[in-house]
């Protein structure tokens, strides 16, 4: 019984990243509407982030209590298919309906294509055997972090248009697929030389956020990019 119970803990996290991401779809076709004292805009980025919080212990709680099993395999990809492609890109699809042009207000549904290329992305991560320390291409959460940042740049700023938005989507698309090596933020130990490169990214995005606030987010899905493609060779 006691052996039931645990291996049902991750799985039930895993659900409630679920359960989160469909909030976030939800708030994502209400990003003008209050509630509260936010926006459904800002109630959005909260229910991604708490996806993404379930998303991470999930694994952790897997790990720890020694509960890995191909349903929680499935399960844990479905569910960040809707947390962190189909979320962000319903949310995106509103912003640029919103945002552009009324003749150009086709485009947005380009924003469409997160979903279906997040998909790719999972089914390569879920068979590929060289993903057990590293990624290769852009790992899905980090598209979502990307363009919670960018929905926050645009709400803060200005919107940059409907044609860079486009061509945002087609790069976070091709990078989601792609085969260059990035890291992971798992750590192995603590140590400084062999995390160099980890805690650089770590600082990094603290710096940004710290500057631009939830915007800064995208410039540190950006400075993982650099630091990535920069230290490749010392990628595992």
């Amino acid at each position: 019984m006691a052996f039931s119970v645990k291996n049902y803990i991750p799985n039930t996290i895993t659900c409630l990243n679920l359960l989160s991401g469909c909030v976030a779809v939800f708030f994502a076709f209400h990003i003008s509407e209050p509630f509260g004292p936010l926006t459904g805009l800002h109630c959005c980025w909260i229910s991604i982030a708490a996806a993404a919080l379930f998303d991470f212990c999930d694994g952790a709680s897997a790990r720890l209590l020694k509960a890995f099993s191909p349903l929680g395999k499935d399960l844990d990809s479905l569910s960040d298919l809707v947390s962190f492609g189909v979320a962000p890109a319903m949310m995106l699809l509103n912003i640029m309906h919103t945002k552009a042009a009324p003749e150009n207000a086709w485009l947005a549904y380009s924003a469409l294509l997160l979903a279906p290329f997040g998909a790719l992305r999972l089914a390569k991560f879920n068979n590929d055997t060289r993903q057990t320390t590293s990624f290769r291409g852009l790992p899905i959460p980090a598209n979502a972090i990307f363009w919670i940042g960018a929905a926050a740049w645009i709400e803060r700023y200005s919107y940059p248009g409907t044609a860079v938005c486009v061509l945002l989507v087609l790069a976070m698309c091709a990078a989601m697929v792609g085969n260059f090596p990035m890291y992971s933020l798992k750590f192995k130990n603590f140590e400084l030389r062999e995390n160099f490169s980890r805690y650089v990214l770590i600082l990094g995005s603290a710096f940004f956020v710290v500057i631009y606030g939830v915007s800064g987010l995208m410039w540190s899905i950006l400075l993982y990019f650099v630091i990535s493609f920069a230290r490749r060779r010392h990628i595992e």
